[in-house]
């Protein structure tokens, strides 16, 4: 029996006290007005923002992200973790919206972890990056949101893929995701070469994201760095940006060895990167999809 039996409690009439007040949860909009469509067309625009990563190089693949969630000018959250990890060997960061990426990226890891059970080992990160721009391009008009850049290491070595929720999909060598990619894109073409060491690719990751949330008013925080190596994905640190680049501004960024003597990729726009929308995105140095990934390692 409920306590609220055995007490004789009822709970107060509200609605009777002020038949003027709105329901619990509910909007005040005019009398005789739908509230969705009122809603719609005269309800707050929230600006959603962020800063993502990615570039392979001699040694692995380097995702980085900021830690900030914001929703125009409120902080939804300070913390949120932007890099998912998919299996040992591969992760992704995240872009658009927040639920769409976690519900998307659960569907694959569940994919992928069927298909290594019938197969006997695991899917290449091509084979990934296809398998989800397959699943997402079905939903292409329904307003799912989700941009993200799929780092991974398989028998081909590092690979990096670009995959958006209408279906596109590219490779290439550097992405950046969210509206604080043209920021980072300027800090990566300057210092970014496929030989660097390990100490110079967290170095450039780092910059490029406190360079980023310095401009970018939807990006902040702190920035996640993950290094994808040979023998798995390892996270290497969290860093706050306030003072990363206060330690550039106070220690100018040293010459990168070889960066005036390498070519400068060509900026391409993927499909589906809306002008002063969430994805201003530029991929540097894209290739064909399957140029990189032997055939036998291609399958659906």
């Amino acid at each position: 029996m409920a306590l609220q039996d055995v007490c004789k409690w009822q709970a107060p009439d509200i609605q009777g006290l002020s038949p003027r007040l709105p329901q619990a949860g509910g909007w005040v909009v005019p009398r005789g007005c739908d509230p969705q469509s009122f809603l719609w067309i005269h309800g707050p625009r929230l600006a959603h923002g962020t800063t993502t990563l990615a570039f392979r190089f001699r040694h692995g693949v380097i995702a980085a992200a900021d830690t900030r969630s914001s929703c125009g000018r409120y902080v939804a959250c300070p913390t949120s973790l932007k890099v998912i990890p998919v299996h040992q060997h591969l992760l992704g960061t995240t872009s658009g919206t927040s639920a769409d990426c976690a519900t998307w990226y659960r569907v694959l890891q569940r994919e992928l972890r069927l298909r290594a059970l019938r197969e006997g080992q695991l899917p290449s990160v091509a084979s990934a990056a296809k398998l989800l721009s397959a699943m997402m391009s079905r939903y292409r008009g329904l307003d799912l949101c989700v941009a993200t850049a799929l780092c991974g290491w398989d028998r081909s070595g590092p690979a990096l893929f670009y995959v958006y929720s209408d279906g596109t999909r590219l490779q290439g060598d550097i992405f950046s995701v969210g509206s604080g990619s043209p920021y980072a894109y300027g800090v990566l073409d300057r210092g970014y070469h496929y030989d660097m060491t390990i100490q110079e690719a967290y170095t450039l990751a780092r910059c490029a994201v406190a360079h980023a949330t310095h401009r970018d008013a939807y990006s902040g925080g702190s920035v996640d760095l993950f290094h994808v190596r040979e023998s798995g994905w390892e996270y290497v640190s969290r860093s706050d940006t306030c003072v990363v680049y206060r330690e550039l501004q106070m220690f100018p960024e040293p010459e990168l060895e070889g960066e005036s003597s390498q070519p400068q990729p060509e900026t391409v726009i993927p499909h589906g990167a809306e002008e002063g929308g969430e994805f201003p995105v530029g991929p540097r140095e894209m290739a064909p999809e399957d140029s990189r990934m032997p055939a036998e390692t291609e399958r659906l």
